[in-house]
């Protein structure tokens, strides 16, 4: 049995007793921190329909111990406020009372802000024993996915680059050379680069038939993360023609990436695998032994290797792709629910079927 040290938590909206820079310094040198508990993730979605509140978990010397990123929204129809943890809390999910004290100081900041539930999104891996630990804490999984639940994770964790390369497969590793052969150049994007970067992420999605975001989301973006470098921008030009950009971020040891275009013109050039390989060689750079590459589809390494070549629909030509690069397959936890209002919660599922949108997307 773990001993109870003694807690104290803090609330906070507007007020800021623990400052953002500190903040993000206990987010990024923690195992479990992710780009989407920062304070400017909360910043950025700020901007974009959502109320922020923070809170936090400290020692008797004001240590911090856990921190907890919670998004607001109010959703249409009189269903009243939702709340969001994307990728946390932020805590040492081993700690079985830390953990437990931290999820009560969630539930309490959620209800200070009238939210009628809580979605809580562990930065935990599918294991068996995290969702017996999830269900004693209360909270019970969503029948649907916020964040990418499965994704591949390339373990950058070598002696050299060129060991990285050999876990790749000889397609790929082709293509990065390919690129390169031909005169691909890949240089380093600023926050004037949105529009740019914009252009090319819409022609992706009109390509392959996926939303995005208005592309004041993406300048506000970059305008925070470029800033103190927890993200990079990086565009693939040839002969000055600009053919495909990635959005990178770096938290602690792990790097993701998290949005990328890419023209319809001279594809077959390969800049998007070369665009990758320089994300990695920057992750590296960074200090990173993990590159997720954020989201494949959600079906066992079995399903996806026998049916990637026949497979075009939702993420499987993405998957296609992003296999090449050597990784491991992972899936996440997902997303759980403390209710706080039962019926309020029961007309929003009603809702969600049938208008397929829950409201959370960040």
């Amino acid at each position: 049995m773990q001993d109870m040290p003694t807690y104290s938590t803090v609330l906070f909206t507007k007020s800021e007793p623990v400052a953002a820079g500190r903040w993000d310094a206990f987010v990024r040198q923690h195992p479990r921190g992710h780009i989407l508990q920062t304070s400017g993730w909360g910043q950025l979605k700020e901007r974009h329909g959502w109320r922020c509140a923070r809170a936090c978990l400290q020692d008797s010397r004001g240590q911090l111990l856990s921190t907890i990123l919670l998004l607001t929204r109010r959703l249409p129809y009189g269903l009243g406020r939702i709340a969001y943890v994307p990728h946390g809390p932020v805590v040492n999910w081993d700690n079985l009372n830390l953990a437990r004290e931290t999820l009560r100081a969630t539930i309490q900041l959620a209800r200070a802000q009238r939210a009628f539930a809580v979605v809580i999104e562990p930065d935990l891996l599918d294991t068996a024993y995290d969702r017996r630990q999830l269900t004693q804490y209360g909270l019970r999984p969503l029948p649907f996915d916020v964040q990418p639940r499965r994704t591949i994770w390339v373990n950058l964790d070598v002696d050299e680059e060129v060991d990285l390369l050999a876990a790749m497969k000889p397609k790929t590793r082709y293509n990065i050379g390919l690129a390169r052969r031909r005169g691909v150049i890949v240089r380093d994007g600023n926050s004037k680069d949105a529009p740019l970067f914009y252009q090319l992420l819409r022609a992706t999605a009109s390509r392959d038939q996926f939303n995005i975001f208005p592309q004041r989301y993406y300048q506000d973006f970059l305008d925070i993360f470029l800033s103190d470098e927890a993200a990079r921008l990086l565009i693939a030009e040839h002969e000055g023609e600009p053919l495909a950009a990635v959005i990178v971020s770096s938290v602690g040891q792990r790097a993701t990436y998290l949005y990328g275009g890419s023209s319809n013109h001279k594809r077959e050039l390969m800049p998007t695998y070369l665009l990758q390989w320089e994300a990695m060689r920057w992750a590296r750079s960074r200090g990173c032994n993990t590159y997720d590459l954020w989201g494949v589809p959600d079906e066992d390494v079995d399903q996806l290797e026998a049916q990637f070549e026949q497979r075009n629909d939702g993420l499987w030509g993405v998957y296609r792709f992003k296999r090449g690069f050597g990784g491991q397959v992972v899936r996440y936890i997902g997303a759980w629910v403390a209710v706080l209002s039962p019926i309020r919660w029961w007309l929003y599922l009603k809702a969600q079927s049938l208008h397929k949108s829950t409201g959370l997307a960040a």
